[in-house]
């Protein structure tokens, strides 16, 4: 059996500082005492957004659409599921039907949240909200994509091939496929 104990402390933060800023990025060094009174800095990615939204849609019962776009941090083509950031003001349920609209050309009648991920919580404060959205209907948003984004129906039951793919290969991406099977299975 597995102890947590629920009133563990936090380490105290007796310093923060950026030690480096991009357009995208803001580097920290954090430094911690944990209750035990080891001293240690830490770097991380300073959070400011309010979070990102991914969206697995259903197009029908047997096929949910992929987008492929262009990633800078590979520099390749990737296939992956419409995503985006949360704008100001917007709940995530609104920012998931308005990046289907953007990315896809459709909104969702039906928007299920799944789960909230983060990646890598050791190094960056960012969450990202998975949804299922159904009963698609045509709406398209201007986006703020450089170019127009290949739109890709794939059956569920063609995963094995999917996760075959080389440019299939986002740890969310894989995480919202597995999530979107399971809700699947138990509707």
């Amino acid at each position: 059996m597995i102890k947590i104990d629920p009133n563990k402390p936090l380490p105290q933060i007796h310093q923060r500082r950026t030690v480096a800023k991009s357009g995208l990025f803001t580097v920290e060094q954090v430094d911690l005492e944990f209750s035990n009174g080891e001293l240690r800095t830490f770097e991380r990615m300073a959070g400011g957004g309010r979070g990102a939204v991914m969206i697995v849609p259903f197009i029908n019962e047997h096929e949910f659409l992929l987008v492929r776009e262009y990633a800078a941090g590979m520099h390749s083509y990737q296939l992956g599921f419409p995503k985006g950031l949360i704008d100001a003001g917007e709940e995530s349920i609104e920012a998931a039907n308005r990046e289907l609209k953007e990315e896809v050309g459709y909104g969702a009648k039906q928007l299920h949240f799944l789960h909230n991920v983060s990646m890598a919580p050791a190094f960056f404060n960012a969450h990202m909200d998975i949804f299922i959205a159904k009963d698609l209907y045509e709406q398209t948003l201007p986006g703020d994509e450089p170019e127009p984004l290949d739109v890709i129906p794939w059956s569920i039951h063609d995963l094995d091939a999917l996760l075959a793919r080389d440019d299939f290969i986002e740890a969310r991406c894989i995480t919202a496929l597995f999530l979107a099977q399971k809700w699947l299975k138990e509707q």
